[in-house]
């Protein structure tokens, strides 16, 4: 018998089947528990108004580059209004400003060398130090073997190193 997403009990399956892992793919992604939310309610709304077109076997994956596609165009927005802002902040401390500005400069050198990454390498990455989830879990919740993870992982790690080397060279 051929299942329909259309049905409330097919698409309650879905839902119960990939809601959390696509949850976490996008809080990785957006680093806010708020938007990750959002994006993921957007992503099975949008398989809800699609569901004559797609099969229960390809929800997973459907859902997966809607929830994908909403977070990039977020991101272009964004960029596009920052822009057009001034975002200068001050910081104070009781710390010496030479220290202050040295860390700032190495965390955002250090951010923009994680965002570098490969979106595979980082989403594992991010996946492993943020969430702290395991090889395995990773693997399930990306789909991908833990081979694929353990990969990922050292490349990302070796650029990384790379880069944090080159860092303190400075």
């Amino acid at each position: 018998m051929d299942q329909n997403v259309c049905e409330e009990s097919v698409f309650s399956r879905i839902y119960q089947k990939w809601g959390q892992a696509l949850f976490n793919f996008i809080r990785y992604k957006t680093k806010d528990i708020d938007q990750a939310n959002d994006l993921v309610q957007e992503a099975f709304i949008t398989l809800w108004d699609h569901c004559a077109d797609v099969t229960p076997e390809k929800a997973k994956s459907y859902l997966y580059t809607v929830a994908n596609r909403k977070f990039l165009n977020q991101v272009a927005h964004l960029e596009v209004v920052q822009k057009h802002q001034n975002n200068s902040t001050l910081l104070y401390d009781a710390q010496s400003p030479e220290y202050l500005m040295q860390e700032k400069e190495f965390n955002t050198k250090l951010q923009s060398a994680i965002e570098s990454l490969p979106e595979g390498q980082k989403t594992a990455f991010l996946m492993n130090r943020i969430d702290q989830m395991t090889y395995a879990e990773i693997a399930e919740a990306l789909d991908i073997s833990v081979k694929a993870v353990e990969k990922r992982m050292h490349l990302a790690l070796k650029t990384l190193r790379a880069e944090i080397e080159e860092l303190k060279n400075r």
